[in-house]
């Protein structure tokens, strides 16, 4: 069987054993760091050697697993510490005050981290997920997703509650939509604004199914709606994405970039021989073949891009950059359904089932937070990646942070997104361990 997964591609930095642990403490966030801080991200060549590094936690922050020393593999000469505790802490948005803002889906909150202090910057939302932070004539205004709508709150420097909001988008598919029956598998949403346009991700209800194809609003789809909320109706703006995660424009280009969550449990597509007894696998589902395929992936959208699922799977045999893909065997097997010659490669294979979640630009390169899998033999994800940006688009990755799972494949933390701070240093939530970490380069890197 082909390993897809020699992910140590350029890898320089390698997932080390950590110590185990869990469990949420009350919210708290310690103050901001002064001006003098180190010279922000380290450039794509300027990434040291792995080093175990201890995270620093203030006393007031260290319940489990901060109850015991935790280590991370970071490059050297970058440190780690806890910066606040926030359960289930998901995606963040920095203000333009300097402020953080972070998600709480499962408890209907935004919360805000000031000076020493979480409060909650706004309330009784359904399931708000990802920020944007963007002007409109002259005014900012905070976008949050919650799961059936898009709403945009108008935003003064330094701002400590959100202020009476605008829908923009209402009627979104979630759980309360009639055909779905309660179901829906990646129900929260992701956006991005560029320009007067709001895009957002309607992820697929299901693992593989055609009956998202049909839907209206197509779902497992990018959707591009007016920002000014004068226009309900949203138009197409690609297709054939299972989840995407993380959406973000490209400083200073017009490139908008996705990572995306593919499908599970897929069956052997063709007559490869996975097991080594010399005979076809095709049409099995070995966990052999599962645990490598298919790749994650990271996408530049083009308007009116179709990207394979639920008919075509990529094919990483031929690499990881400008993926083609194979024919689905559970839906696709005769290409009646899809001709996945004509679809639109994928730009970046990412380790299967990882689940990439945040996808922030930053220096030239972006970072990539990978949640970790649930049904691999072995775990893969867990960690933040960092991507190098080329002429020709997405450089092979190299593993930022590693060490949030232990020896024996449990995992003590579970990264979600990423931020860049005012000073240069990085913040990443965990929403395993409910924590923000500060992670800090190498002064001058």
């Amino acid at each position: 069987m082909r390993k897809l997964w020699a992910f140590a591609l350029a890898c320089t930095l390698a997932l080390a054993a950590c110590s185990s642990g869990s469990g949420d403490s009350a919210e708290s966030a310690p103050a901001r760091p002064g001006p003098s801080s180190p010279g922000g991200p380290p450039s794509a060549a300027g990434l040291g050697r792995p080093t175990r590094v201890k995270v620093e936690v203030p006393p007031a922050l260290a319940s489990a697993p901060f109850d015991r020393e935790r280590y991370l593999q970071l490059p050297a000469g970058w440190t780690a510490s806890v910066y606040a505790r926030v359960d289930k802490a998901r995606f963040l948005a920095l203000t333009p005050s300097g402020d953080l803002l972070v998600s709480q889906p499962g408890a209907g909150k935004v919360r805000l981290l000031r000076a020493g202090a979480a409060s909650d910057f706004a309330t009784g939302l359904r399931q708000p997920h990802d920020m944007v932070f963007a002007p409109l004539n002259g005014q900012m205004y905070l976008f949050i997703a919650e799961s059936h709508r898009i709403v945009r709150y108008p935003y003064v420097n330094g701002d400590l509650k959100a202020h009476d909001g605008q829908v923009v988008v209402d009627g979104l598919p979630d759980t309360s939509t009639p055909e779905l029956h309660g179901s829906y598998a990646h129900v929260l949403k992701n956006i991005a604004v560029h320009g007067n346009t709001l895009y957002v991700s309607i992820a697929s209800t299901c693992n593989a199914c055609v009956q998202d194809t049909v839907s209206d609003p197509q779902r497992a789809a990018i959707y591009a709606y007016p920002a000014t909320g004068t226009d309900a109706s949203g138009r197409l703006l690609a297709r054939g994405i299972r989840n995407a995660e993380g959406l973000a424009f490209r400083p200073d280009t017009d490139e908008l970039w996705i990572v995306v969550n593919n499908r599970d449990n897929t069956l052997v597509p063709d007559d490869r021989d996975v097991d080594g007894d010399g005979k076809s696998d095709k049409g099995k589902r070995m966990a052999q073949f599962v645990d490598d395929y298919p790749p994650e992936e990271m996408i530049k959208v083009r308007d009116g891009g179709f990207y394979g699922w639920p008919f075509c799977n990529p094919d990483s045999d031929r690499g990881l950059h400008n993926m083609p893909f194979l024919r689905d065997y559970e839906l696709n097997r005769d290409g009646q359904k899809a001709d996945c010659t004509k679809a639109d490669p994928i730009d970046l294979g990412l380790p299967p089932h990882s689940a990439p979640l945040g996808l922030t630009f930053f220096n030239g390169a972006a970072v990539v937070p990978l949640h970790g899998s649930w049904n691999r033999t072995k775990p893969a994800g867990y960690k933040v990646l960092y991507i190098p940006w080329t002429a020709s688009g997405p450089g092979d990755p190299v593993d930022l942070v590693t060490g949030f799972v232990d020896a024996d494949g449990k995992w003590w933390g579970r990264p979600v997104d990423a931020a860049v701070d005012t000073d240069g240093t990085l913040l990443v939530s965990d929403d395993g361990s409910g924590t923000i970490y500060r992670l800090t380069p190498p002064r001058g890197a």
